[in-house]
């Protein structure tokens, strides 16, 4: 059939009041959804200043002279504003680094928007260029170089360039002397001695664990070492105008916060390059570096690391000293277990080892004054170099803890002869090595080095040792509980 016009014209009027009642009447369409571009980083260089503290920061003059380079973007990264309160420059942004519960986390990589970092400290100030060809320095090494970072001294005194080990399984820092200086400067493990400027690729920065901690020189050289990076110390510098001497105040703030970074990144011990040590971790007043020991397997060998080398220092002056006062009381005494089997490998402690074992004759406790005041009060008895003799909870036996505080301890086992003169005890903890055993194997005793003396030990060791743990205990070492945590588990890490 036709549609007459007047028809069709009717017709489209329908339609289009249709069109229109069902367009209010469903939700209006969302627009496409576009995930927001995330920006290119840009060419040039972002300064972050850091390591500032105190009232006698020089943060604003800082600040201003390397705002004043143009392109370069300044910003200022503290956990708190500075104080006492400085005008900063135009631009300059105060970059948070302290969370806050009102307040989103700190992200700083996001306030970096180009390809390269310069982390500069208090006091520096700009020198024209010095920058951008520390930038090109670094762009001109070739791929697969392990240096990623560059670095110029603030003021006349140049920083000493030294090697840098980390050993993260042993909880050590090890410095070395380095030489080698050419035209186009120096490859160090680290820096010491005078402030410096770094700078790097931002991706290489916040790439690292801990990429704004303070002091910032040596967070990023013992961050970079783990990684086998390099720094490549030109002959360049930044001036920096004459300042009066830090104030003992200011001073020991910086040794506060060196403390703080190296407990955080779990440093219980720098060698120095002259061989000096510098100890961080446990001591005589304070207590041990680890917790309760559960199933023979202390929370460090989780970690994948082994006894922080202050609690073996610790073990080690405990040992010298217990075994040095039952020598001299005439008790016969010998290395148990595990500390013989450390003795027989190394001459020292095993290095995830949490204690030393010492057996004696049960008959000649009361010949030593310390053990025989323990047996007669049951109370802890304290000698008068502060080690603390004591009877333990867990069974007939004694203990002799470091001190009152650090619970580092020597283990004193009393053995007698007993069915077919095998040695026995009172007292079993069910550990693989804890059986009986000949006494012909400790009658006459014998001796082996450990821990810097010669100590008494079964006659046979190898023997005593297999008899205990089974053949061919000493060339395959293992963790006491494998089952919970074994030697190849770490084996397999990488650092």
């Amino acid at each position: 059939m036709r549609l007459t016009p007047c028809q069709a014209a009717l017709a489209a009027a329908i339609a289009l009041n249709l069109l229109l009642l069902c367009s209010r009447l469903l939700p209006a369409a969302s627009p496409p959804c576009h995930p927001r571009a995330v920006p290119a980083s840009l060419p040039g260089v972002t300064v972050i200043l850091r390591d500032f503290d105190g009232p006698d920061h020089d943060v604003a003059a800082t600040a201003r002279s390397f705002s004043s380079l143009p392109g370069v973007p300044v910003l200022v990264a503290a956990e708190v504003s500075p104080y006492p309160p400085v005008p900063l420059p135009a631009g300059v942004t105060v970059l948070s680094l302290r969370p806050q519960p009102h307040r989103p986390p700190p992200r700083p990589e996001l306030a970096v928007r180009t390809r390269h970092v310069a982390l500069v400290p208090d006091g520096a100030r700009a020198a024209p260029g010095l920058l951008r060809r520390m930038r090109d320095a670094l762009e001109a090494i070739a791929d697969g170089d392990d240096t990623k970072m560059v670095a110029a001294a603030v003021g006349r005194q140049r920083p000493r360039c030294l090697s840098l080990e980390v050993d993260v399984k042993a909880w050590t820092v090890r410095y070395g002397y380095q030489s080698g200086q050419s035209d186009r400067g120096e490859r160090c493990g680290a820096l010491d001695g005078a402030p410096a400027v770094l700078l790097l690729r931002t991706r290489d920065l916040f790439s690292l664990p801990f990429p704004l901690s303070s002091p910032a020189l040596t967070a990023l050289s013992l961050q970079a070492a783990v990684r086998g990076w390099r720094i490549l110390l030109l002959p360049d510098s930044f001036p920096s105008p004459p300042r009066p001497p830090p104030s003992p105040k200011a001073r020991n703030a910086a040794a506060a916060r060196r403390r703080a970074l190296l407990e955080r990144f779990g440093v219980k011990l720098e060698v120095l390059p002259d061989g000096a040590r510098r100890w961080h971790g446990c001591a005589k007043d304070t207590p041990r570096c680890f917790g309760t020991i559960r199933a023979q397997t202390p929370e460090y060998l989780l970690e994948g690391r082994w006894t922080p080398p202050c609690c073996l220092r610790a073990l080690r002056a405990t040992a010298c000293h217990v075994l040095a006062q039952l020598e001299a009381a005439g008790v016969r005494h010998w290395l148990e277990g595990g500390s013989l089997l450390g003795a027989v490998r190394l001459g020292d402690i095993i290095p995830w080892d949490y204690d030393v074992d010492v057996g004696l004759y049960r008959d000649d406790v009361p010949k030593c004054r310390w053990l025989a005041a323990v047996q007669a009060s049951g109370r802890p008895v304290e000698d008068p170099e502060g080690f603390l003799w004591e009877k333990a909870a867990e069974g007939e036996f004694f203990r002799v803890h470091y001190s009152r505080t650090n619970r580092l301890h020597v283990d004193l086992w009393p053995f007698y002869v007993g069915t077919g003169g095998m040695m026995t005890k009172e007292t079993w903890l069910g550990h693989r090595q804890d059986v009986e055993f000949p006494e012909s194997l400790v009658a006459p005793l014998g001796s082996v080095a450990f821990a810097g003396l010669r100590a008494k030990a079964p006659n046979d060791p190898r023997a005593f040792l297999e008899f205990k743990f089974g053949p061919g205990v000493i060339e395959r070492p293992e963790y006491p509980n494998p089952a919970v945590r074994s030697l190849a588990q770490d084996n397999k890490t990488s650092w």
